[in-house]
């Protein structure tokens, strides 16, 4: 992630373009480019894993748009000086929290759902 965030940082600078890269510039461009992702996946119904019957040059498409997710979230989580890396790993140890395997196992419930062990509504 670090070679990639790098390599952005590097194209974004050579085309002068940090002026327009702010956070909410770069938060309204991610969320464009979901939109462009979700319109791959758009009236196919259910899709299965692996994306079985959608042709290479969807693959391709889905795979330059789900790219550009992710360099935008790199460069807006750079320009929040976050640690995205870090971020997520403390927030995966938080979910497991969340949502302990033994009492979650098959359920799509919120973890807000979940009574706690003292009774009370998880928080």
């Amino acid at each position: 992630m670090e070679d990639i965030r790098r390599l952005q940082a590097q194209f974004t600078a050579e085309r002068d373009w940090n002026q327009f890269h702010q956070p909410r510039n770069l938060l309204l461009a991610l969320v464009g480019e979901v939109g462009e992702v979700a319109e791959l996946f758009q009236w196919k119904g259910e899709v299965a894993e692996g994306l079985p019957g959608w042709t290479p040059s969807q693959r391709e498409a889905l795979s330059h748009e789900l790219s550009d997710v992710l360099i935008y979230l790199l460069e807006l989580a750079e320009k929040c000086h976050v640690d995205l890396p870090q971020a997520a790993l403390a927030k995966m140890e938080l979910n497991a929290k969340k949502y302990p395997a033994g009492r979650v196992q098959g359920s799509a419930k919120k973890y807000t759902e979940y009574s706690t062990e003292d009774g009370e509504q998880g928080h």
